[in-house]
């Protein structure tokens, strides 16, 4: 049966009772809108939306993130640094935040923080005050977030502190070098040092490798190295909203276009920095996209996401290729939430719930002696 008999098989019920039925009554404007959009939708092809002023969601959605929902676009969305030097300025101006706000954020969770270098990549080590029995022999690696740019430094230890305070895991964070200097691969290179390092440190059965956006993306795409180099893997991965296509194919990236208020579109800064990153490489290169490369024999994985969330087709793809291979994953997806927006407030429910839930999973799949 092909597609059209298929959907006239389908659908011609409905055309049925709709002639039997009385249509509802509408305001005019809306009756009008309706024969608009029933008219721009007739034929099948591309879909025609109306221009339309989009609520803040309030079940099921703390007061905290609701604030957040709410809250205007990111300045530099549409920002296009012209060189290396406009580059670092714009990141310099986005670290000072993130690093201003750590020591109250380091005394809240109850972690320390220590630099160290491992494998000639500079490390942060961020150790809980107290760490649960079950998890003293346990180590986490986590690759920040930041498309390939933001970060660097102790500003791209935040999610690292979160999981360590609400999961009570030590964890190696890893400080990879980013463009405009250092493009692709030298943040998987480092990534990878570190972890061959790292599993001299602790059972592989007892370590987990996390992270969001750029830094799930990282996640995937050193599993992806780790098994093609026949290196031990980790026991289970949390690449949160990955990267994992790194050009702007998927769904979400047109229906969340303008209504994600972090990343608002891929053609602003977003776009310009996955150029940088890729350089003379293919935007297709597995360890670039991990969403092209083999996910067979891959650990257990939990992503999450929100439906307001540029990436939410780069989480949801990546959930189903995983199934699709046979891997365990389970998906977490957030009401109305955009990019990564569960990692903002701390004092919302959700955080609670996100880094709870990844601490969970891990305390299932991860070994302990």
């Amino acid at each position: 049966m092909n597609n059209s008999r298929y959907l006239f098989s389908y659908f011609f019920p409905f055309f049925l009772i709709a002639a039997t039925v009385p249509f509802t009554t509408h305001s005019a404007n809306y009756e009008l809108m309706a024969l608009e959009q029933g008219t721009a939708n007739s034929k099948p092809g591309l879909r025609h939306v109306p221009e339309r002023d989009i609520a803040i969601p309030t079940e099921d959605v703390s007061s905290q993130v609701q604030v957040l929902i709410g809250a205007p676009y990111l300045p530099f969305f549409n920002i296009h640094p012209e060189s290396p030097a406009k580059w670092k300025e714009l990141v310099d101006m986005a670290s000072a935040g993130a690093i201003a706000e750590l020591p109250s954020l380091k005394k809240q969770f109850g972690v320390t923080v220590t630099t160290k270098t491992i494998a000639g990549v500079k490390v942060f080590i961020i150790t809980p005050n107290i760490i649960p029995e079950k998890n003293k022999n346990r180590l986490l690696v986590h690759v920040h977030g930041g498309g390939y740019v933001f970060g660097p430094g102790e500003a791209g230890i935040r999610e690292a502190v979160l999981m360590a305070g609400f999961g009570g895991f030590k964890i190696i964070s890893v400080d990879y070098r980013m463009p405009p200097d250092f493009p692709y691969p030298a943040a998987l290179d480092d990534a990878m040092a570190v972890w061959k390092e790292a599993v001299q440190m602790a059972n592989p059965k007892n370590m987990a490798i996390f992270g969001s956006s750029t830094g799930g993306a990282l996640t995937l795409a050193m599993t992806l190295r780790a098994k093609d180099e026949n290196l031990p893997l980790p026991a289970a991965i949390a690449p949160s909203t990955p990267w994992s296509d790194l050009a702007d194919i998927g769904d979400s990236y047109e229906t969340n276009e303008w209504i994600d208020n972090i990343l608002v579109t891929w053609d602003g800064w977003l776009g310009d920095a996955a150029k940088l990153y890729a350089g003379s490489y293919s935007m297709q290169n597995p360890y670039l996209s991990p969403i092209y490369g083999n996910f067979q024999g891959f650990p257990p994985a939990i992503l999450t996401s929100g439906t307001r969330d540029l990436f939410l087709s780069n989480t949801v793809r990546t959930h189903r290729k995983l199934r699709r291979a046979g891997v365990e994953a389970d998906l977490n997806i957030y009401e109305g939430q955009s990019h990564n927006q569960f990692d903002i407030n701390p004092e919302a429910p959700e955080a609670r719930e996100v880094y709870t839930d990844i601490a969970n999973f891990f305390d299932k799949h991860l070994g302990s002696e």
